[in-house]
């Protein structure tokens, strides 16, 4: 299966401190894979290294078989990243910022149809700054994928969604993998985890501490549990009784 992140002994320092550590990995055309970890283990540096908006200080990265710092124009309209913030004009309308975002690509996707898929289509002339933080998580998600990406990077995607807002996100990921859509995801909620991602990579201190399925992180860590295995794998805090 074609491989369309390539990552090859990464390491990125900030000054004394070794953020990430010599990481290699590799996301298949059509799988999701999620990169986790606890607060400060590496995955955000990890995240922006292969996106080309910081420089590694060795390493390799090719996205789509492109390097993301010097071919980023290429990469700009095949691959959508959600972010958990952004500075919007404070009266922008949902409307009016899908439609600025799909003016960007050439062949964007349909914002109404996406908007509607994600449950905020009756939230289009509503300004921005009035969705809830359920409603505005599920719009960034919209606005990472209207460039009709052949990747997407999402974070934390499903923060401050109730239980059924969370499936129905599941659900449109799946349909678009299947699509031949390939996902890199960070998430704290191993429940998402476990339905969504093909393949994990759980980081701690910057190091790479397990690479493989959900399946084999039970093997290896002795738990039955998913969630056991990757606070076990990662070092956090587990309950052993």
């Amino acid at each position: 299966m074609e491989k369309v992140i390539k990552v090859d002994q990464l390491s990125k320092t900030y000054g004394n401190l070794l953020a990430v550590d010599n990481i290699s990995l590799s996301v298949k055309r059509g799988t999701v894979f999620g990169l986790l970890g606890a607060n400060g283990a590496g995955k955000s540096t990890t995240i922006e290294c292969i996106l080309g908006t910081k420089q590694a200080d060795k390493g390799q990265v090719s996205i789509l078989g492109y390097n993301p710092q010097k071919d980023r124009r290429k990469l700009f309209q095949k691959v959508g990243v959600q972010f958990q913030e952004c500075d919007y004009q404070p009266e922008i309308k949902v409307s009016e910022l899908c439609e600025e975002t799909a003016c960007l690509y050439k062949t964007p996707a349909d914002w109404r149809e996406l908007c509607s898929q994600f449950g905020i289509g009756n939230k289009i002339k509503n300004a921005v700054k009035s969705l809830s933080g359920g409603e505005r998580q599920r719009l960034f998600i919209v606005l990472a994928l209207i460039p009709n990406p052949e990747i997407v990077f999402l974070d934390e995607l499903t923060t401050g969604l109730d239980a059924k807002a969370r499936r129905d996100v599941w659900k449109i990921l799946s349909d678009l993998k299947k699509k031949g859509l390939s996902i890199f995801l960070t998430s704290h909620f191993m429940d998402e985890v476990e339905v969504l991602c093909d393949e994990i990579c759980i980081l701690k201190k910057g190091k790479v501490v397990f690479y493989g399925t959900v399946e084999e992180s039970k093997v290896v860590s002795g738990s039955k549990k998913f969630e056991d295995a990757y606070l076990i794998l990662s070092d956090e805090e587990v309950d052993r009784e």
